[in-house]
């Protein structure tokens, strides 16, 4: 049986226990895709978050900033089976997608979202595996809910497992 891809988009929190189903990210630029798997009861959850925070905090889609998806992450995995201890974490994404000379830093989105990925996770006393993050190319990735692997592949490169 073949292996049944869903996207996770913009904003967008997903959840599955399905062994046949794969959680994917199309095209991270600035945008990070924070996975996370239960080996034990077989749930995966996938964020797409777009930026790091809200900033008026009154927003309904929390899966848009990072400082409210990751949270809710977790909370919708835990609904689904899984022990927050037991939880791996894998990051990717979290490019400069504005390269032109004289782009200004507060920019970044790319790196603005994966340092409050980090203090987030940090806060949240969530250890991170493994990260493929920043860079200058776009990336997508996918997470097995059959086994928990993580794969990225970046715009022009092999696609290779995050562990």
């Amino acid at each position: 049986m073949a292996d049944q891809a869903l996207p996770v988009g913009l904003g967008e929190i997903k959840i599955s226990n399905s062994p046949g189903d794969v959680l994917v990210a199309y095209g991270l630029g600035s945008c990070v895709g924070v996975g996370m798997y239960d080996p034990v009861a077989k749930v995966a959850g996938m964020l797409h978050a777009v930026l790091p925070q809200s900033l008026n905090g009154t927003e309904q889609v929390p899966g848009k900033f990072v400082t409210t998806g990751v949270p809710k992450l977790i909370e919708e995995m835990e609904k689904a089976g899984a022990l927050r201890s037991r939880l791996q974490v894998r990051m990717a994404g979290g490019a400069n997608m504005l390269t032109a000379p004289g782009a200004k830093q507060a920019f970044n989105i790319g790196e603005r979202n994966v340092l409050q990925a980090h203090t987030t996770l940090d806060t949240l006393r969530m250890r991170l595996q493994a990260e493929d993050v920043g860079g200058t190319v776009g990336r997508t990735v996918r997470l097995f809910v059959n086994d928990g692997r993580m794969t990225v592949k970046a715009l022009g490169s092999q696609e290779k497992a995050l562990t």
